[in-house]
């Protein structure tokens, strides 16, 4: 959850509903943009638009398409890698929330991240569910179609989070489900930036 704030009667907190839908349009030439829903997939609350050949992520999520309000900011510490930290900033609470460190070399198999909290202290991890799913995805390029990915976030050794993709030739989807977070452990700001990371950086090599 996020930190509370005093807001205006009838305000939503972006951050406070138990899933969301990430959409992606697949052929964009100018770069991505993703639309943020809620469960229902009718209800924008958060937008992001990347510019295209940039060598440092810079991914920032609007409230809209107007882009006045600026939520979270995902940013690469260094030019892309297979080891890459990306650090995860709240601007209205001007706080660093956490990081996320994709796992090198053994991402090539299996997508897996680590989580880390505001001092670089791992908290947990993302990984993609299926070893052997994973690796006919990469072989098998129509298999992404059939065999979406799936993605569950530990934290303390419980599921707090997963992320379902669901693939089609023109837009890209992925569900965000917080329900497993019974306790409220997990920080969604956290949980938002791995999805729209997954959507972002994982989403290439589908």
């Amino acid at each position: 959850m996020t930190q509370a704030m005093t807001s205006p009667a009838g305000f939503k907190d972006p951050f406070d509903y138990p899933r969301y839908l990430i959409r992606q349009k697949v052929f964009k030439f100018l770069g991505a943009a993703f639309h943020v829903y809620d469960e229902s997939g009718t209800n924008l609350i958060m937008y992001s638009k990347q510019k295209a050949f940039k060598l440092k992520e810079d991914i920032r999520l609007y409230s809209d398409e107007s882009m006045k309000v600026e939520l979270l900011t995902i940013t690469a510490r260094s030019v892309i890698d297979f080891s890459a930290a990306y650090d995860v900033i709240d601007p209205l609470a001007k706080q660093k929330v956490g990081a996320l460190r994709r796992k090198g070399w053994s991402s090539l198999a299996r997508d897996s991240w680590v989580l880390l909290n505001a001092r670089d202290q791992e908290i947990g991890t993302v990984m993609e569910d299926s070893m052997l799913a994973a690796l006919v995805r990469r072989f098998v390029d129509a298999a992404s179609l059939v065999m979406p990915q799936k993605f569950h976030v530990d934290v303390g050794g419980q599921t707090v989070c997963t992320f379902q993709q669901n693939f089609n030739p023109f837009v890209r989807k992925l569900t965000v489900d917080f329900s497993p977070d019974a306790g409220g452990k997990f920080d969604r700001r956290m949980g938002l930036a791995a999805g729209i990371l997954l959507a972002a950086i994982e989403g290439r090599q589908g």
